[in-house]
């Protein structure tokens, strides 16, 4: 896995980013790799409660999709509910 907060661009076929500010003030780095029938995620955090934490989940192809379906879902929602629409006139 890359180091937290760099995103290495592709890594196994898939992909891999950060998110944050510009590349050096980046504060979490996600990656996924196949493995098997299915998909590794790992998610870096760099300091959560003083201390580096990485998550790993290993997802068949159905959780895969699933949880694909649902970040999407969670992001649409968040963009919507941060960026107000037109000002009335």
């Amino acid at each position: 896995m890359s180091e937290p907060g760099k995103g290495d661009g592709m890594r196994d076929g898939m992909g891999s980013g950060s998110g944050g500010g510009p590349i050096g003030e980046r504060g979490w780095s996600l990656s996924a790799m196949p493995e098997g029938e299915g998909v590794r995620l790992e998610l870096a955090l760099p300091d959560l409660g003083g201390r580096p934490v990485t998550a790993i989940l290993s997802l068949d192809r159905a959780e895969a999709r699933a949880f694909a379906r649902a970040l999407l879902a969670a992001a649409g929602d968040a963009t919507e509910r941060t960026f107000v629409g037109p000002h009335e006139a």
